[in-house]
């Protein structure tokens, strides 16, 4: 890539825009001021959903399948603070969850909206009769018509499900199907042709919003039975705003220091890799803030561990860059191959901590799903802003002939000995 003495000025700008974004938002896009936080900081609501029109008690498995569910529907939404249990005494599915980050009322009825349909999903003929249920659906998703554009729903059923499916197309071809929640008709597609695939499109739906509403609420559908929010409640936070504006002081303190101390033993690649550890911040917090990701105790945790990380990464750059110029090389020769031989060695600590954070995303739920994304998203901008944005800036700066002195890429304890 070329690199002139304007790429670092250009890559500054782009710092202190994101900065700005990052922490009040801008063009629509929400800042830290919007970020969802959990429970454990801000509080949240207490329901407790029992079945309707069950004139039994519900099984074990059921109430696992209706949790199960649940909790992927919280997870589709990004809130991974929360807790989904079952009262299999009294049949009940108990929610746990945080407020949204423009909650200011907080009724917990009105937020117990947020999870969608709690209806029974079903799959009627012309007659009213029963053919498939909601919890045959595997997966509900919008797609894109390759030859016309428009925008359809795709259905996947399981095994059990793509038999009825079968059944129920071949004996009603060119006749309507009925798409019911409980007895609310939501869709009523014609069926073209008998579908063995298991695989079926909802087609003539109209925009995407449309479209995306009905693979909802499909998909929201596969509830064993409907269910009913009975008894709702506020919980208090178990930290609280008052300990969390503590935390914020205590970490723009400790950057503060950070950053002064990379300015005072690192010279000219400091001022570098405090730029950087600021866009890696702002970076974390947009990946944050913009898909309302839920930031709960554990993921301060990961933000905390990655930024770490990305001091580590500038150390050993800068302590790279040093010992090249040490060794007789040029300032732009210290640069490249500075950054050349501490490429290794950070790549090798991130890419260990990226697979754990993977692993933790793929097999952990909840607060832990919290911690893995907050942590693999600053990894993954360490490597944007620890290597990548500080090599395009240490290129430009030495491009200035004032600034291209090799005392300036020295750390403290080299310039004391010469």
């Amino acid at each position: 890539m070329r690199v002139n003495k304007v790429t670092f000025w250009l890559v500054l700008a782009a710092v202190l825009l994101m900065t700005w974004t990052a922490f009040f938002g801008f063009l629509g896009i929400p800042g830290a001021n919007k970020m969802r936080f959990g429970i454990d900081i801000r509080g949240g609501v207490d329901a407790t959903f029992q079945p309707v029109n069950l004139d039994r008690m519900p099984t074990q498995d059921e109430l696992e399948s209706a949790r199960s569910i649940i909790e992927t529907r919280l997870d589709q939404k990004n809130i991974l603070d929360r807790e989904v249990t079952i009262d299999a005494t009294n049949g009940d599915v108990i929610v746990r969850f945080p407020w949204k980050s423009d909650e200011t009322d907080f009724n917990p009825q009105k937020a117990i909206a947020e999870l969608g349909e709690t209806a029974k999903l079903t799959f009627r003929d012309e007659s009213g009769n029963i053919l498939v249920e909601g919890k045959d659906v595997t997966k509900s998703v919008v797609e894109k018509n390759s030859q016309t554009s428009a925008y359809e729903v795709s259905l996947t059923f399981n095994d059990e499900g793509t038999t009825k499916f079968a059944e129920a197309t071949k004996n009603n071809v060119g006749k309507k199907i009925g798409i019911y929640m409980d007895d609310t008709l939501i869709k009523a597609p014609v069926v073209e042709d008998a579908i063995y695939s298991g695989r079926a499109s909802i087609s003539n739906i109209g925009t995407y919003a449309d479209a995306n509403d009905l693979a909802q609420k499909i998909a929201a559908g596969a509830l064993p039975f409907s269910l009913e929010a009975r008894n709702y409640s506020t919980i208090s936070p178990s930290l609280g705003a008052g300990a969390l504006n503590v935390m914020v002081d205590a970490g723009m303190l400790a950057f503060a220091f950070i950053c002064l101390l990379m300015l005072i033993y690192y010279r000219l690649p400091g001022v570098v890799a405090c730029i950087s550890l600021l866009l890696q911040v702002s970076g974390v917090l947009l990946a944050l803030s913009i898909p309302q990701i839920t930031l709960t105790l554990p993921g301060i945790a990961g933000v905390i561990l990655s930024i770490g990380m990305g001091v580590d990464a500038n150390v050993i750059i800068s302590e790279r860059i040093s010992e090249e110029i040490k060794s007789g090389k040029t300032t732009t020769q210290a640069i490249m191959i500075g950054f050349k031989n501490a490429f290794s060695s950070v790549f090798d600590g991130n890419i260990t901590v990226m697979i754990v954070a993977i692993i933790l995303m793929i097999l952990g739920s909840g607060s832990m799903l919290s911690f893995a994304y907050s942590l693999l998203a600053g990894v993954i901008l360490n490597f944007l802003a620890g290597v990548t944005a500080s090599h395009l800036m240490m290129r430009s700066l030495c491009q200035y002939k004032k600034l291209s002195r090799e005392s300036f890429y020295q750390c403290l304890s080299r310039r004391i000995v010469l």
